[in-house]
């Protein structure tokens, strides 16, 4: 389970995240807090992205330089609707990734995820999946996820959160051993309810100021 979990601990990310964490933070803050680490975070998330070199010319000499591989596509899949969040900080980066959407609610009384949309580019069997979704909590939204997407044969997935608990990452790693999580922290533990403490809240009500 260690080498699949992996913890992002950028000061910077560190720093946004505890100012996201405050009860006080507005809506606007937050929103703003989670684009900027969602920017931070794909950088850590994409650096295994092959290159290849071309020759150019730089206004001094001619050279080969590094140039992302044409070949290697991506497609940014949001859980609705917190996952829109980081969604938008990551299309800032990678303008070119094609987005898709699925949306899953948490039944309040069973914890269980209720699929209601799911739309994703056509050709998502050539693309690789980052999936993205401000908490992993019970895990069974994003296990629901990842099964739902396994089934459009991606090239490979990759889940990626701001919070995280031991509960479910170990019940997410029992199901998708063979997917990676990206997280920038590992809280203590889930309440009664399945929320992640010491956590941030509801990422979604905060998010869109709806509570």
């Amino acid at each position: 389970m260690q080498n699949q979990v992996i913890l992002i601990d950028h000061p910077l990310i560190q720093h946004k995240l505890t100012l996201m964490r405050r009860v006080e933070t507005s809506t606007a803050t937050f929103r703003m807090l989670i684009k900027e680490i969602s920017l931070l975070l794909a950088y850590e998330v994409t650096r295994d992205l092959p290159l290849k070199y071309e020759s150019i010319k730089t206004p001094i000499a001619p050279m080969n330089a590094p140039i992302l591989a044409p070949d290697k596509k991506l497609v940014i899949v949001s859980i609705q609707r917190a996952g829109q969040g980081l969604l938008e900080g990551m299309l800032e980066l990678m303008p070119s990734a094609r987005v898709g959407h699925i949306g899953l609610y948490r039944d309040p009384k069973t914890l269980i995820p209720v699929e209601y949309y799911f739309k994703v580019p056509s050709d998502i069997d050539q693309r690789d999946v980052l999936i993205v979704d401000p908490m992993l909590a019970t895990g069974n939204t994003a296990i629901a996820a990842v099964e739902r997407l396994k089934s459009t044969n991606p090239l490979s997935i990759k889940f990626i959160c701001l919070l995280a608990a031991p509960e479910g990452i170990q019940h997410f790693t029992e199901i998708h051993p063979d997917v990676p999580i990206y997280t920038t922290s590992i809280d203590d533990y889930l309440d009664e309810h399945g929320y992640i403490v010491p956590g941030l809240g509801d990422a979604g009500d905060r998010l869109f100021g709806t509570r």
